[in-house]
């Protein structure tokens, strides 16, 4: 799905002439896009959350002429799953790892699935 079928599908949904559609999806875009710019986190539950890492620079190499380089820094949006959505897309029981504290490695259990 790309955005014009994501702004198909809200102006379907709602019953929005598709111009209007097109202009909610742009404001949610633009205020996410902000929001990472400024270096918050946006959490939407049951799907995910965006964060923005930080990446600090470091000395690299040209590979053709072995030449050290310095690399700047940067930031890098980076999406994690959340619960609900994991869990949809992974429908059914999920194995159960125990814990393996104290235990001799002849005793340690295999991966349980509920």
């Amino acid at each position: 799905m790309n955005k014009s079928d994501l702004t198909r599908a809200l102006s379907k949904a709602l019953d929005l002439p598709f111009r209007k559609a097109e202009q909610i999806v742009d404001m949610v875009f633009d205020t996410m896009n902000k929001t990472l710019v400024a270096g918050d986190r946006i959490e939407i539950r049951g799907f995910g959350s965006f964060v923005v890492n930080e990446y600090e620079g470091y000395t690299g190499r040209n590979p053709k002429t072995g030449e050290t380089i310095p690399v700047q820094g940067k930031r890098l949006p980076f999406f994690k799953t959340g619960k609900e959505l994991k869990e949809r897309l992974n429908p059914g029981p999920q194995p159960q790892i125990q814990q393996m504290t104290g235990e001799k490695k002849a005793d340690r259990k295999s991966v349980k699935v509920a």
